[in-house]
């Protein structure tokens, strides 16, 4: 991944309990990097296949870490 930008969301409280409860129980993942999968994944699924796109995901979906 070449270079990062920041995002200020807010998320139902629903979604962010079971965030922290993932983050809980997988100590080599961190918001970052689980945000990050979750939109390649949605665009690699809804958008026009971009390969950078694929790029990113395969990256952090097998980073350790």
């Amino acid at each position: 991944m070449n270079s990062t930008q920041n995002i200020f969301t807010t998320l139902p409280e629903t979604l962010h309990q079971s965030l922290n409860t993932y983050l809980e129980k997988h100590p080599d993942w961190d918001e970052r990097r689980l945000i990050t999968a979750a939109i390649s994944l949605f665009l690699l699924q809804n958008a026009d296949g971009d390969r950078r796109v694929s790029q990113v995901y395969l990256e952090t979906l097998f980073r350790r870490g």
